[in-house]
């Protein structure tokens, strides 16, 4: 069971949220602005969020902001009716790790959530994985490169030991997405490349570990690699 908070304005929507991810096994705690959210984000511990990005009085993308900020690891789930492509990369930009445009089914809210929560789980079985510059810590979900921590969101760390753990492999967009996301290889998003976009700018230089292979998809390499091209 996870406690997750659900940050909405429309009552009537917050109120069936809360009582269908209720019905399915999860505490939840509720807001209905984004100050309330920050309020409760600073008193108390979650283990997902799931939220509007057309909050009152604080914005939805200035929370998910501010919250980063804090609680880089905690998993995010956006609803948004903004379904527009750029408004679903600025929400993947600003640290969410999924993004759910309105009308949606109930089967699908509960499927992402349990994708993303999923993730954290299985990110934390095994201690650390290294591969020269980079060291992995699952448990406290860190990243240390060159020895200096570096903090990434649930779905970056995710995508990041996927490559790293296969680092022979080149990973196919298919792959990935199944991997780190759960979707069918049939689902069209952009959400991996918003995601290897932000990993590589995170790392900096370092990103050129991360190398398109054109056509296929993406492979981490150890060894000093030529600059990548999204």
């Amino acid at each position: 069971m996870a406690h997750l908070l659900i940050v909405e304005d429309d009552e009537l929507l917050r109120d069936a949220l809360g009582a269908q991810l209720t019905q399915a096994g999860h505490r939840i705690t509720t807001a209905a602005d984004g100050a309330e959210a920050l309020e409760r984000l600073a008193l108390q511990g979650f283990d997902g969020v799931v939220f509007d990005l057309g909050l009152p009085l604080v914005d939805g993308l200035t929370v998910l902001r501010r919250l980063r900020q804090r609680l880089p690891a905690l998993p995010v789930l956006i609803l948004t009716a903004r379904d527009g492509v750029e408004d679903r990369v600025e929400g993947l930009n600003a640290g969410a790790d999924d993004y759910l445009t309105k009308p949606f089914s109930p089967r699908e809210l509960y499927l992402r959530i349990s994708a993303i929560l999923r993730r954290v789980n299985k990110v934390t079985h095994v201690s650390e994985l290294q591969r020269g510059r980079f060291l992995l810590d699952r448990k406290n979900m860190k990243l240390f490169l060159d020895g200096a921590p570096l903090d990434l969101t649930t779905t970056e760390f995710k995508l990041l030991t996927t490559l790293m753990e296969n680092d022979t492999t080149v990973h196919t967009r298919a792959d990935l997405l199944r991997e780190v996301w759960g979707y069918n290889s049939d689902v069209a998003t952009r959400t991996l490349d918003t995601h290897i976009k932000r990993l590589r700018e995170k790392l900096g230089a370092a990103g050129a570990h991360i190398v398109t292979i054109r056509g296929t998809g993406f492979q981490f390499q150890t060894e000093a690699a030529a600059p990548t091209s999204a």
